[in-house]
């Protein structure tokens, strides 16, 4: 499904506001074509990039850097130390503190992680986390209650995330956050819904999501973008980008 929709805004900056773009994506431990990524990443002019399947094992912190390199983008946090979850950023981010944490482990089932950071962008103070929830039902939904504890004791007013959440909106682990949160998609979609897989999307199991006060300037898959290639979103992982503008209002 594609939404009409004019043009996705720019980043910028208002009186009483900031324009803020972030960018969801799973990018499958770029096992898949890198350049084609970077592009992708470029041409969606992102203040906040949330990387879920970010490289983490060997020299992982090397690929990890030259991925925001390629994509003209600095380091935050996450990604070995999260077990996957990873946060770029612009310049235009001032980074004011991160964490990485290690969410509790089911055995027999891959760990799962969180970045978060807090940052402020003009005069907007945000938090922010990148997540990726288990696969197994249970287990989703408890890491869902324990993203929102994480949320909430950011101590911020406003913040977002972007999640790979392995679930659909019916589910009722995406319904536990949807619930406490705005599902950026629903509220202003943009562009392309689905996410997985690229070559026959037929579910969104990826999201953006905000805390009341973040307004959603429209959010979606950036198929039609400027700059955004067919032929990238398709080479450059086994999930659809998400990509949200945001209205952040000033201060905290």
């Amino acid at each position: 499904m594609v939404a009409e929709h004019p043009g996705l805004p720019a980043s910028g900056t208002e009186e009483d506001a900031v324009r803020v773009r972030v960018l969801s994506y799973n990018i499958r431990s770029m096992r898949d074509d890198r350049a084609a990524l970077a592009r992708v990443i470029r041409a969606c002019a992102p203040d906040l990039v949330l990387i879920q399947e970010a490289p983490r094992f060997f020299r992982w912190r090397k690929a990890a850097e030259r991925l925001a390199r390629s994509a003209g983008l600095v380091y935050v946090t996450g990604g070995g130390t999260t077990a996957g979850p990873m946060i770029l950023s612009t310049l235009r981010a001032h980074v004011e503190r991160t964490e990485d944490v290690l969410l509790p482990r089911t055995p027999g089932l891959h760990q799962r992680g969180l970045a978060t950071a807090v940052v402020r962008i003009g005069g907007a103070r945000l938090g922010v986390v990148s997540a990726h929830l288990s696969l197994a039902d249970r287990e989703r939904y408890e890491q869902a209650g324990l993203l929102l504890e994480r949320l909430a004791a950011l101590g911020t007013r406003h913040a977002v995330v972007g999640g790979d959440l392995n679930d659909r909106p019916e589910g009722r682990s995406f319904r536990r956050l949807a619930d406490r949160l705005t599902d950026a998609w629903a509220a202003e979609p943009w562009g392309g819904e689905f996410t997985s897989t690229p070559h026959e999307p037929v579910q969104r199991i990826d999201a953006v999501l905000t805390t009341d006060g973040v307004e959603v300037l429209g959010c979606g898959v950036p198929h039609g973008l400027p700059g955004v290639r067919e032929a990238d979103l398709l080479a450059a992982s086994d999930h659809l980008p998400v990509l949200a503008a945001l209205r952040v209002p000033a201060g905290d």
